[in-house]
């Protein structure tokens, strides 16, 4: 296998895409940062009294608590509706999301998740409310500039920095929020998580053979679910230290069950179970992680549910097939299936089962080909980008398209008696009906 543009796996991968999965993580680092941020504001505060009180500038000190003063009513406020705040705008955007997964799929969701604007947007509004509580309890009763121990200056500063920013933020959020309710930017997303996944591909073609003998099996014992990444780092290194090669039997996004082998060992002894921990991540959904053709599944679900006659949307399913074709076209010149990772020697340890070209162009066009009988704009861009393919294909590849193309004629021609209107619908368009 040719390892050119191949990455090596990052031994913290799958945490990172775990914990960009969740949407407690971000708040809770920003909680830290904060407390973090009110200790040293408030030990900078405590400092510039002492030093105010050591050179006896009663009367600046004096001002500085009348203007702090001040500040604690805008700092109360602030405390007392930033939660109201929070709670109004997210409501909405959940409404956005439910409206947009209903539209298109609800996969979308993950798209919002996922969203580092929304993680930052909530961090910093949360981040915001408990720090304007953290100042309130810097505030003193005392006002006479000789007996006061802490004057928050810079605290209340910083409260009023950290509200600008959550303005901006919520420009910034509300914006992005209402790009999710429409269909071109949601595709396009789905489009580059795709290209980025395809980015950290090992390329090179492949298959089993020349591993040895099966010399044993590792059963999955956790809960069931969908595969959803392999630690591939940590499962190379374990085969190496055992000197076996490591074979996954089922591909990413296969729901697995206790009980049913994910590993084949060949070549010796199954590597200990310690060294296996962690290694095969299941969750209940697909993620766009390792799953190559998860992308397509996604835009494939749009398009059949524009196409089902409730929406009834032939211009959403075009701009589906618009991506579809696009990443086919990245995709057709480039080894698919058999993946094989490799140690630092260059040997190979971990074997996994991809999807192959045929795989894609089935899971892109097969079931979409079965829904555009009856809408002429659809069929005509589904014949264009499959003619476009046809000329970037290989020889070997172009199998597939042709039998797509000649079933989509068949079904064109039964759906549509008469003639003129069947002409018409199987002329290939790049914009359906331009």
């Amino acid at each position: 296998m040719s390892d050119r543009g191949y990455r090596r796996p990052r031994p913290l991968s799958p945490l990172r895409e775990h914990l960009r999965d969740t949407f407690w993580f971000a708040p809770t680092m920003g909680f830290v940062c904060v407390f973090v941020l009110w200790l040293g504001a408030s030990a900078v505060d405590e400092e510039i009294v002492a030093v105010l009180q050591r050179e006896e500038a009663y009367d600046e000190l004096s001002s500085l608590i009348a203007f702090v003063q001040d500040a604690k009513t805008i700092v109360t406020t602030i405390s007392s509706a930033m939660m109201t705040f929070i709670g109004v705008v997210f409501s909405i955007s959940l409404v956005a999301v439910q409206m947009a997964s209903g539209q298109l799929t609800p996969r979308v969701v993950r798209i919002f998740v996922r969203s580092r604007i929304s993680k930052i947007t909530l961090t910093v509004f949360l981040a915001t409310f408990l720090f304007s509580l953290l100042v309130l309890t810097s505030y003193e009763s005392e006002a006479d500039p000789r007996l006061v121990v802490s004057v928050p200056l810079l605290q209340s500063m910083l409260t009023l920095v950290l509200v600008g920013l959550s303005l901006l933020l919520f420009v910034v959020y509300v914006s992005a929020t209402l790009r999710l309710l429409q269909v071109g930017p949601v595709v396009d997303k789905i489009a580059r998580d795709s290209f980025r996944v395809l980015g950290r591909m090992p390329r090179g073609p492949g298959g089993p053979e020349g591993l040895g003998p099966e010399t044993g099996r590792v059963v999955h014992e956790g809960r069931a679910g969908v595969l959803r990444d392999v630690n591939t780092a940590r499962l190379v290194r374990a085969a190496r230290r055992q000197d076996v090669v490591l074979r996954l039997i089922p591909r990413i996004g296969d729901f697995v069950v206790p009980g049913t082998p994910v590993l084949a060992v060949h070549g010796g002894a199954v590597p200990p179970r310690s060294r296996l921990r962690y290694t095969v991540s299941v969750g209940v959904e697909r993620t766009l992680h390792q799953d190559l053709a998860f992308g397509l599944r996604q835009l494939s679900d749009i398009a059949l549910r524009a196409l089902s006659t409730s929406v009834n949307d032939p211009t959403t399913a075009v701009q589906c097939l618009d991506r579809i074709v696009q990443f086919l076209a990245a995709v057709v010149h480039l080894p698919l299936g058999t993946v094989h990772h490799r140690d630092r020697s260059g040997r190979v340890r971990l074997v996994q089962e991809g999807p192959g070209w045929e795989d894609l162009v089935d899971l892109a066009f097969e079931e979409i080909r079965w829904c555009v009988a009856g809408s002429p704009q659809v069929s005509r861009r589904l014949l264009a980008g499959l003619d476009d393919l046809l000329l970037l294909a290989p020889e070997e590849r172009k199998q597939p398209l042709v039998r797509h193309r000649a079933l989509l004629v068949q079904a064109v021609e039964r759906a549509v008696p008469v003639a003129a209107d069947r002409e018409f619908a199987l002329l290939p368009d790049r914009q359906g009906i331009g």
